[in-house]
């Protein structure tokens, strides 16, 4: 595993951005996308069809892009299957390991913005209200959701290295790590 020092800015064709919801990994996704000129597919919009509801679709979605030369895309939906198609196929796992109080305030901050500027998200689907961020519920409190899933990557990274040797994986524990490695990307780029 490398850190953002001793991470290679190499181009790679096919790229998994790791992280617990609100750290940023769509937002990395679309950056990455632009510097190498890589397809994004925004695996949220396979996997919400309206009234949030699973697409049927999904998993064979995923197979369809994972199949091309070239794409990036969050990590998202293991429990799905999504492992056993993206996995194989990727060449770089980007894993977004930032503090709890960089990833809370980030997915506070998003989820207010997203519902007081009613944000169409994915296939009509919009933040299901600010107040659903007090339920005891995970499946409707993104909060309790991301407190839930907060550690998660850090337990599965260890097997996912064993499983998927041929994987480079970056971690980045902080936003300025990410941005210092961005730079050096844009920059072996230009």
């Amino acid at each position: 595993m490398f850190t953002a020092d001793d991470a290679p800015a190499l181009h790679r064709s096919r790229v998994l951005i790791a992280g617990v919801t609100g750290a940023g990994k769509t937002t990395l996704a679309k950056r990455l996308a632009e510097i190498w000129n890589l397809r994004h597919v925004e695996i949220d919009a396979l996997f919400h069809g309206p009234g949030w509801t699973p697409r049927p679709e999904f998993t064979g979605d995923v197979r369809a892009f994972a199949a091309e030369q070239s794409w990036v895309t969050e990590w998202q939906y293991t429990s799905r299957g999504t492992e056993a198609i993206l996995a194989p196929r990727a060449e770089l796992v980007l894993w977004l390991d930032y503090p709890y109080r960089v990833v809370r305030a980030r997915l506070v901050r998003r989820t207010v913005a997203r519902q007081l500027l009613r944000t169409e998200l994915w296939n009509g689907n919009r933040e299901r209200g600010i107040t659903n961020m007090f339920r005891r519920d995970a499946t409707d409190n993104i909060l309790l959701w991301q407190t839930r899933t907060l550690h998660k990557w850090a337990e599965r990274m260890p097997d996912v290295e064993v499983r998927h040797p041929h994987l480079t994986v970056v971690r980045f524990r902080h936003p300025r790590e990410t941005q210092r490695w961005l730079a050096r990307v844009a920059a072996a780029g230009s």
